[in-house]
C-alpha cells in the first residue's frame, strides 16, 4: 500500500488508519518502508503523492490512500484504478478557478468567458497544476481561447505579476486567495476532492490475498467513520414489557429514539431491599445510537416516557452485517459475493 509521505493528507492519513487499529509501523523515521501489524503480509510504502498514482499504474503497489483530485490528474480515469472508498473524510477541497478581486463585472464562469477581451491572438491565461483537468474542464466548455501554463507553487502571485490573467488551484478554506485579492466565481467549481482508497483492478483480481486485505481496509474504515459523530444514549425506563417500552419509545419520540434500527431494550433486575423482587414495577434499559448534534433534545425525550440515570458516551465503530462499499466493489468487479462470504466471518475456505 502506497500513503503520502508529506504534508497535511499524511498525517490525516496517519491518523484515520491508527484510529482504525491500523497503526503504521517503521523503524525509523528515515524508512520509507513501514507495516501494519494488524494487516500481516502487507508492506506500506511513504511515496509523494503523485508517485502512489503512478506506482498503481505501474503495478508496483496493489493500493494506495491519495487525494481525488491526485487520482484524476494523474491517473486520468485509467481504468485499471478502482476508487474503493470514495469518502475517508479527510483532505476535503476543490479545485477551482480564481481571477482578480479587480475584475468587479466578473463573477461566474460564463462571464469570464465571456469576456471580449479573450481572442485567438489573446487567449485567457490560466495557471494551474492540473493540466490534465483543466484541459479537460475547457474542452467539455467548448472554449478555445485559453492558453494553460504550469507551475507548482505560489500560484497566487501570478496573476500579480501578470505571468496569468487566473489561476486554477485548489481550494479548502479560501484564506490563500482573499490574502491575494483573489476570489472564486460561481460554477467555477471543476472538481470536488478528499482522501481516497483506490486500488489497482489488476491486483485485486489477479493477486492473491488482495481482496482479503481489501475486505479487512474496508471493514475497519466504514465502521470507523460511521460512527464519527454517533453516541449511544442509556437510560432506565420503567414499563410492562420491553415490547411496550419499544413502541412507547417509537410511538412517542418518533425518529429520534428509533436509534439506528430502532430501540435496544432489555430487562432489568432490580431487587428490593430484603433481595426480593421490587414492587414498584419492572425496568429496562434502553440504549438509542443518536447524532451528537441530538444528544439533549434524545435525553429529553427520554425523560418524558420516565427515564432516569442517563449515560451518554461516544462510540468508537459501527460494523454493518458487510461493508455497503465491499458489495459495490463486488458488483464493479463482477465477481460473486458469495465466494467470499468467509471473509466477514474469519472463517477459512
Amino acid at each position: 500500500m502506497g500513503i503520502p509521505s508529506k504534508g497535511r493528507m499524511a498525517e490525516d492519513t496517519m491518523k484515520l488508519l491508527e484510529e482504525c487499529q491500523l497503526k503504521v509501523c517503521k523503524l525509523n523515521p528515515r524508512q520509507y518502508a513501514a507495516e501494519i501489524p494488524n494487516v500481516p503480509g502487507m508492506e506500506v510504502w511513504f511515496q509523494r503523492a503523485t508517485d502512489v498514482v503512478r506506482k498503481l499504474l505501474s503495478g508496483d503497489i496493489d493500493v494506495g490512500i491519495v487525494g481525488y483530485d491526485m487520482l484524476r490528474e494523474i491517473g486520468n480515469q485509467d481504468n485499471d484504478l478502482v476508487v474503493v472508498h470514495d469518502a475517508l473524510g479527510f483532505g476535503a477541497c476543490h479545485l477551482a478557478i480564481a481571477v482578480p478581486n479587480s475584475w468587479e463585472n466578473i463573477n461566474s464562469l460564463n462571464e469570464l468567458l465571456s469576456d471580449k477581451r479573450w481572442s485567438k491572438e489573446r487567449p485567457l491565461r490560466v495557471v494551474t497544476a492540473y493540466m490534465n483537468l483543466a484541459e479537460q474542464f475547457f474542452a467539455e466548455l467548448g472554449f478555445e481561447n485559453v492558453e494553460l501554463s504550469t507551475a507548482d507553487g505560489a500560484l497566487e502571485a501570478a496573476p500579480a505579476m501578470d505571468a496569468a490573467d487566473c489561476i486554477l488551484d485548489l481550494v479548502s478554506s479560501g484564506t490563500t486567495l482573499r490574502e491575494n485579492n483573489l476570489k472564486q466565481i460561481e460554477n467555477g467549481r471543476v472538481l470536488e476532492s478528499q482522501g481516497v482508497l483506490v486500488a489497482s483492478r489488476s491486483a485485486l483480481l489477479n493477486r492473491p490475498g488482495t481482496l482479503e486485505i481489501i475486505h479487512e481496509l474496508l471493514e475497519r474504515l466504514e465502521a470507523h467513520l460511521r460512527a464519527e459523530g454517533l453516541f449511544m444514549v442509556t437510560a432506565n425506563v420503567r414499563g410492562s414489557s420491553a415490547e411496550e417500552v419499544a413502541t412507547r419509545l417509537a410511538s412517542n419520540g418518533g425518529q429520534l429514539l428509533r436509534g439506528l434500527q430502532g430501540p435496544t431494550v432489555s430487562p432489568i433486575f432490580s431487587p428490593s431491599t430484603d433481595g426480593s423482587n421490587s414492587k414498584d414495577g419492572s425496568f429496562y434499559a434502553v440504549s438509542i445510537g443518536v447524532p451528537k448534534s441530538r444528544i439533549y433534545e434524545t435525553v429529553k425525550e427520554i425523560r418524558k416516557e420516565g427515564g432516569s440515570g442517563v449515560l451518554v458516551f461516544p462510540l468508537t465503530y459501527v460494523f454493518d452485517e458487510e461493508p455497503p462499499r465491499w458489495n459495490a466493489l463486488m458488483n464493479h468487479l463482477e465477481l460473486d459475493t458469495r465466494d467470499y462470504e468467509h471473509l466477514k466471518v474469519g472463517n477459512s475456505r
